[in-house]
């Protein structure tokens, strides 16, 4: 490989999955093997991006109803944790590594959806920090093994954009997600629930029981609602109860771009496989992640 070859490196391995390449493949196969791929092909997949301890088995529900064989581009549309964005930004690498193999940037896709001019670039070091898009990677490498030479990455870092931002990228990003060779991975944790110390939301219905139980019923009501593939609903739910879903901007953008489709007559429809929590909250000193996986499918 040329030394010019701009490559992102896996900042995140060795500490939020093992830097062993043998070790994560046992690891992902073995996720894998227990998950079912009941609703695939799947167009788009919704997918946690914490640390795999504590999501790798929910992610692989969502990542065995992907089709290798007619995958050809993988779009990684990820929430941007750390710099403040109102857009969304493209990498300057052309090379994302994983202790599996490296992919390879999609320079045509990247060079069309430059000249949109609705992009920014976000310099090595901010896509190095940032977790959302390299926790889909070593998977992504995973599940597209078997076709390791033939296909290419799009990452996007989607920034906080507002309603109309949403709806504009999601037309942008609609041509796309027709295409059956491209598939779509959301990144998204759910709700991060935990006082002033963690996340600042303690949301807490009591009829529902204790608070671990209430969390579960607040994640799948909006999850619920982004089955319904309506984007103003899921608006609604966020404005109503301020879930903190981290992609909930990315889930934006796919729904958009569902609705974009839908006007076209295309039928298709999302379902969640998996939902998960990082503990089980009861006292309100205690703090929790959730995490769901769910596929999108075209008829």
């Amino acid at each position: 490989m040329s030394n010019r070859m701009v490559c992102r490196e896996a900042s995140h391995a060795g500490s939020w999955y093992t830097a062993s390449g043998s070790q994560l493949n046992a690891q992902l196969e073995g996720w894998l093997s227990q998950a079912d791929s009941t609703v695939g092909p799947a167009r788009a997949i919704i997918a946690p991006h914490a640390g795999y301890t504590y999501c790798g088995a929910c992610a692989a529900h969502a990542y065995k109803q992907v089709d290798p064989s007619i995958t050809r581009r993988v779009f990684i549309l990820g929430p941007s944790h750390h710099v403040p964005l109102s857009r969304c930004a493209l990498s300057t690498a052309e090379v994302y590594r994983t202790p599996l193999y490296d992919l390879r940037i999609d320079q045509k896709v990247y060079a069309d959806l430059w000249k949109t001019g609705m992009f920014e670039r976000m310099t090595l070091q901010t896509d190095e920090d940032e977790h959302s898009i390299e926790m889909h990677l070593p998977y992504t490498a995973k599940a597209m093994e078997s076709y390791k030479d033939e296909f290419s990455i799009v990452p996007v870092l989607v920034g906080a954009l507002s309603e109309s931002k949403e709806q504009e990228y999601g037309k942008l990003l609609s041509k796309y997600l027709a295409d059956p060779s491209n598939l779509f991975i959301i990144s998204s944790d759910f709700c991060h629930w935990g006082g002033c110390q963690r996340f600042r939301y303690t949301y807490y219905d009591e009829n529902q029981g204790e608070i671990y139980r209430s969390i579960e019923h607040l994640d799948k009501m909006g999850m619920g609602i982004i089955e319904q593939l309506d984007p103003v609903s899921f608006s609604n739910y966020l404005k109503k109860y301020h879930n903190t879903i981290c992609g909930r901007h990315p889930i934006g953008v796919l729904l958009n771009a569902v609705a974009e489709l839908k006007k076209n007559g295309l039928d298709m429809n999302f379902s969640f496989l998996n939902y998960a929590q990082s503990s089980q909250c009861r006292n309100w000193s205690d703090s929790s992640v959730s995490y769901a996986a769910g596929a999108l499918v075209f008829h």
